[in-house]
């Protein structure tokens, strides 16, 4: 090896096999409907500076690693907004406000899902209150602010965000637009569901033919990873070998999937994969995700860093690519499962396989992404 052969020994922190493994394309299309992912794309194609991202080919990890291709569908070009969650939080905004354009909406959010709710508010003239925990930067708080959100800091976790986040929405009757669902809140996780298919509708145009025969998925609540399982059971004849991706310290899907049923996770260190860090799945994807996926992987943050600063000096791929810290798991998920004999043959990767992996976002806190690839 070349780029990869430097003494650094890329590893993994759990590798496991769904042992419930059945991809049912019309169970999964039950969980969210058709209608639903084409309603959607027609509304987001429609915005104002809509266009679809990136499809990238790592031709240069692809060949290290004995890969057919490697796809890499570069998010940080979503909008202003530097995500896919651009997609989800800002299109739920406008189906809850439909026919009523007075409502006030609220979420809690580690930073991505935020800003899309803000700007969705924005795009509409609605009010917007956000709450954020401790661990969310200032720089990603002002961007929320600086799109006209009402931004609320509360001390502990994620998980107490949110609580907080439904405590005050209830006493004020604000709309809450989350991308987590809950007893007797699942249609609007739904909504920010089908808002994500969007990505795999633009990479069936973009593969140019070539059949994907793996697909890794980052997961915090497991909303992207089974949208886009939703997606590949829409769009694709052919069904991927579908892998996620995960923190070590909050590997919420990885261990639920081990039991068959949802386990809470509870987070004893934040992960420098802050968007990934969350404690338990949520009820919709997991409908979704319990039979659907077929391989779980957890990962520590050591190589979080390293990458990003490979894809960003044009390592991987002709171009260089701006990818934040939640867009590195799913590369180094993959080369990980490259370098370990066992793993690798257990997924099948060979000179034949095409894989497609997310990159979720760019820097979407400048200052954290400069600080961390010039560690």
């Amino acid at each position: 090896m070349t780029i990869l052969s430097n003494g650094h020994l890329w590893k993994h922190s759990e590798f496991i096999e769904n042992k419930n493994f059945s991809f049912d394309k019309n169970k999964i299309l039950n969980s969210l409907p058709k209608k639903e992912i084409d309603d959607a794309y027609s509304s987001i194609s429609s915005w104002k500076g809509y266009s679809p991202t990136p499809l990238i080919e790592l031709n240069k990890l692809s060949t290290e690693l004995n890969l057919n291709k490697i796809f890499y569908k570069d998010e940080s070009k979503r909008f202003d907004l530097k995500s896919f969650k651009a997609l989800g939080g800002a299109y739920a905004v406008e189906k809850v406000s439909e026919g009523n354009k007075d409502i006030i909406v609220a979420t809690a959010t580690a930073g991505n899902h935020g800003r899309s709710v803000a700007w969705g508010a924005k795009r509409l003239g609605l009010k917007c209150k956000i709450f954020i925990s401790e661990f969310v930067s200032d720089a990603r708080g002002q961007a929320m602010s600086d799109l006209g959100a009402d931004v609320i800091k509360v001390k502990g976790n994620y998980e107490k965000s949110l609580f907080e986040c439904i405590k005050q929405s209830t006493i004020n009757n604000w709309q809450i637009v989350q991308d987590v669902a809950w007893k007797n809140y699942m249609v609007v996780p739904k909504f920010t569901m089908a808002g994500y298919t969007v990505m795999m509708k633009e990479i069936v145009s973009q593969i140019n033919q070539n059949k994907i025969s793996h697909i890794i998925l980052q997961a915090g609540v497991g909303g992207m990873a089974a949208a886009m399982i939703a997606g590949i059971a829409r769009y694709l004849e052919n069904v991927p070998i579908t892998i996620v991706v995960e923190p070590d310290s909050a590997a919420c899907v990885l261990e639920s999937i081990k039991t068959g049923k949802i386990e809470k996770i509870d987070i004893k260190r934040e992960s420098l994969m802050g968007g990934m860090s969350c404690g338990e799945v949520s009820l919709v994807p997991w409908e979704i995700l319990k039979n659907s996926v077929r391989y779980c992987i957890s990962l520590p943050d050591d190589d979080i860093s390293k990458t990003m600063k490979l894809l960003g000096n044009a390592s991987f791929s002709d171009e260089k690519i701006i990818a934040g810290e939640n867009s590195a798991p799913g590369v180094i998920s993959l080369i990980t499962s490259c370098e370990d004999e066992k793993t690798r043959e257990k997924l099948r990767l060979d000179k034949d396989s095409n894989i497609l992996l997310i990159g979720c976002e760019g820097d979407t806190d400048q200052a954290m992404y400069q600080k961390l690839i010039n560690q």
